[in-house]
């Protein structure tokens, strides 16, 4: 219960702004956690509801965690997350950025070049970054539920099989 409300808290925390790879740290830290000391339900006889709720609890927070886990991937990688025309809107916004970096300080250009050269290119760093933070955060949801109803189905395969072999082992 106590690894379920950190799960929760700290992707709350670490859902704003740019994913670190701390976020997967903790992902698969807390997914540890929860696969060592916490066991799949088990289905008993005449308890459906309370199995299926159980399984639900338990699939949705394996799914909070492998999602907390594949954000910095997501937002880092193309290959891992293409993000058609996403990609390019936020290198544009990028270009942007540095524009209004060189216009905010174009009075120092001529001091320090390679001063500007470097706000520029950390502001533009930086507007990439929040821009495909921003997006992978909306489409993780949709990686936190596939993974979710993936660890329902295994849980759910692993307790088939549970049950067939205590009735093989019955006859």
């Amino acid at each position: 219960m106590l690894s379920t409300a950190l799960v929760g808290v700290l992707a709350f925390a670490l859902a704003s702004g740019s994913w670190q790879w701390f976020s997967t740290y903790l992902g698969v830290t807390l997914l540890a956690l929860i696969l060592a000391f916490v066991r799949p339900p088990v289905p008993l006889a005449g308890a459906r509801p309370a199995y299926v709720r159980a399984l639900t609890a338990y699939s949705l927070v394996i799914g909070l965690c492998v999602a907390m886990a594949v954000a910095p991937a997501m937002q880092r990688w193309e290959w891992f997350f293409p993000m058609p025309g996403t990609r390019t809107k936020c290198a544009h916004l990028g270009s942007y950025a540095a524009l209004h970096a060189q216009a905010v300080l174009g009075g120092l250009a001529g001091q320090d070049g390679a001063a500007l050269a470097y706000a520029q290119s950390d502001r533009s760093e930086l507007a990439v970054n929040d821009c495909l933070a921003s997006t992978t955060t909306l489409w993780l949801p949709v990686y936190a539920l596939a993974a979710a109803l993936l660890a329902a189905l295994g849980a759910w395969l692993m307790s088939r099989r549970g049950a067939s072999r205590e009735t093989v082992g019955e006859l």
